[in-house]
């Protein structure tokens, strides 16, 4: 990530804002994941009925006024209100002075896959119903990536970088990945980085559908996210935002702060392969993992826990497991691999954000979240899935794999802090 191991600064998580289909904050989320519990069912939001694909992981309930002022909340789309409400549940967790998120020592890096994709398919009907004149002077600010961590840098009145990424799936890793490398970096002290998705739309569903990327299994909606299984027939789209407050270690202990784990290493890189495909080898999947390891000076013996990209289809899966057991050697039937997208769905552009702040409290419990609907044992697919039932579990070192569409992929590795 930089500068050399002995000299860059520490980076620690301190607080975990999760906004998922089981809830707002850690604790409904955390309850939920290690009783292996399924965020699934059919769509609500819209009729589904003429899709081939009727299901999904919506947020039921959700009411922004709980955080956002609602005259404010109507120039927002759903993408921009899921990343404030995160990086408000982020900084209530983390107990800091507001005032020490002032200036220009905080930033904020929070991204998107798709952004406003919601208020683009509502003007367009708009535009072509009602006029030109009927498009609200807010349009773009609803839509565009950027936004969202624009909002909270206000909100908090942080000065230091405001930046957003759209790298598909692998977003929400590489905010976080990059976001430590600045802390490393000394550019600032702080950064509030993750990713925020909101892609169930008609418009949305029918793309993913069509590429045939989505499970069709609508009449067990809790059974349909099924990674690693051998009946597994496609991922499941969710919504919802991670964010995570990151701190230089020095300035969270000098606050008192609980430290959730420490980001230890960090690899991103490409397949260079094909759009939608990962690599048949997995060598995109099994250099980016043994990149965050080398950034972090370790060994894949030292790794207990690997949070999968695991996203329920086929190819992503078996490629995957390949590229674990390249990478680990023997070591691979020791360390424990789960998906938790077999709980939450696949938040896109939030998923990796959202599964770095599950790994961390994966770490900070010592349990290791199961990968559920395990039934069907792959021949291809043949790791430690943890399946079904959350495991207490040593756990030092943990990493936690995004892979996304164009080939761009995510590896952060988080370790449980030790203060000497």
């Amino acid at each position: 990530m930089g500068a050399s191991i002995q000299n860059r600064r520490r980076v620690v998580i301190t607080g975990l804002g999760l906004v998922t289909p089981f809830g707002l904050g850690k604790e409904a989320n955390w309850q939920a994941l290690v009783s292996g519990s399924s965020a699934i069912s059919t769509i609500t939001r819209f009729d589904p009925t003429p899709f081939k694909t009727r299901i999904a992981g919506e947020i039921k309930n959700f009411d922004p006024q709980q955080f956002i002022d609602r005259k404010e909340a109507r120039k927002m789309d759903l993408f921009i209100q899921y990343a404030i409400v995160a990086a408000d549940l982020a900084v209530m967790d983390s107990g800091i002075d507001l005032k020490l998120l002032e200036g220009e020592r905080t930033g904020v890096y929070i991204g998107s896959g798709i952004g406003g994709i919601g208020s683009i398919e509502e003007t367009h009907r708009i535009l072509m119903e009602k006029g030109p004149e009927r498009v609200s002077p807010f349009f773009i600010i609803q839509t565009i990536i950027n936004e969202a961590p624009g909002y909270v840098s206000i909100r908090y009145r942080s000065k230091g970088p405001n930046l957003s990424n759209a790298t598909a799936c692998s977003t929400g890793a590489h905010a976080i990945g990059e976001a430590c490398r600045m802390i490393q970096m000394g550019i600032v002290d702080r950064m509030i980085a993750g990713g925020s998705e909101a892609p169930i739309t008609p418009l949305s569903l029918a793309g993913f559908s069509n590429m045939r990327a989505l499970s069709e299994r609508n009449d067990q909606p809790e059974k349909a996210c099924r990674p690693f299984d051998a009946q597994r027939d496609g991922f499941v789209m969710a919504e919802g935002a991670g964010v995570v407050l990151l701190e230089e270690l020095g300035v969270a202990l000098k606050r008192g702060a609980r430290i959730y784990a420490e980001v230890v290493g960090y690899g991103l890189n490409g397949d260079a392969y094909h759009v939608t495909a990962p690599h048949p080898d997995g060598e995109g999947a099994f250099m980016v993992m043994k990149m965050a390891l080398d950034d972090a000076g370790i060994s894949p013996s030292e790794v207990q826990y690997i949070n999968a990209h695991g996203t329920s289809t086929p190819y992503n899966d078996r490629t995957e497991t390949l590229a674990i057991k390249n990478l680990f050697g023997e070591h691979a039937h020791n360390l424990a691999v789960s998906s938790t997208k077999s709980m939450t769905g696949h938040l896109l552009g939030a998923a990796g954000s959202v599964e770095a702040a599950i790994t961390a409290l994966a770490i900070y419990h010592q349990i290791m979240p199961p990968t559920i609907n395990y039934e069907y044992p792959d021949p291809d697919c043949d790791l430690d899935y943890v399946p079904n039932k959350a495991r207490p579990a040593e756990i030092i070192y943990a990493l936690t794999n995004s892979f996304g569409f164009g080939g761009t992929n995510a590896c952060l590795l988080l370790k449980k802090f030790d203060q000497d």
